[in-house]
């Protein structure tokens, strides 16, 4: 993992998905699960259940793929990248409508947007040493 920025990546992020989803839910108690008003974690993320379910699913992946390859590891960055910039883009027009099933709010665009910049920086970024390196034989 020392070798592969990707598994570097991957891994903390997954971590921190991860312990965002479980402390998520330390302050959604009486929220609802779709609801588009939700607790404030860290007193200015906006999250309800489904969200903090996001987290960890979101960080289950990262986690896993960090931990298996940095060719898996690369794939998530990537995915889970776009799919956050795509979020944090369409995010600002959800907010003040019933489309808004996350509880999403500004704070939370630019964090979504901050991500994807980093996973889709190290995910498009040339993988450094060898070509086995991305099979995980040898990282």
């Amino acid at each position: 993992m020392r070798t592969s920025p990707n598994r570097l990546v991957a891994t903390i992020f997954g971590a921190v998905y991860i312990l965002v989803g479980l402390l998520g839910f330390a302050v959604t108690g009486g929220v609802g699960f779709l609801a588009t008003e939700g607790g404030l974690l860290l007193g200015i993320f906006e999250v309800n259940p489904l969200h903090n379910i996001a987290h960890l699913l979101i960080g289950a992946a990262l986690l896993i793929a960090g931990l298996m390859s940095a060719r898996a590891a690369k794939t998530v960055n990537i995915i889970v990248g776009a799919a956050y910039l795509l979020l944090g883009i369409v995010g600002f027009f959800l907010v003040g409508t019933a489309l808004n099933v996350l509880a999403l709010n500004t704070f939370d665009h630019f964090l979504h947007l901050g991500s994807a910049i980093v996973l889709l920086g190290v995910g498009l970024a040339a993988e450094r040493g060898t070509r086995a390196n991305l099979s995980g034989r040898t990282a």
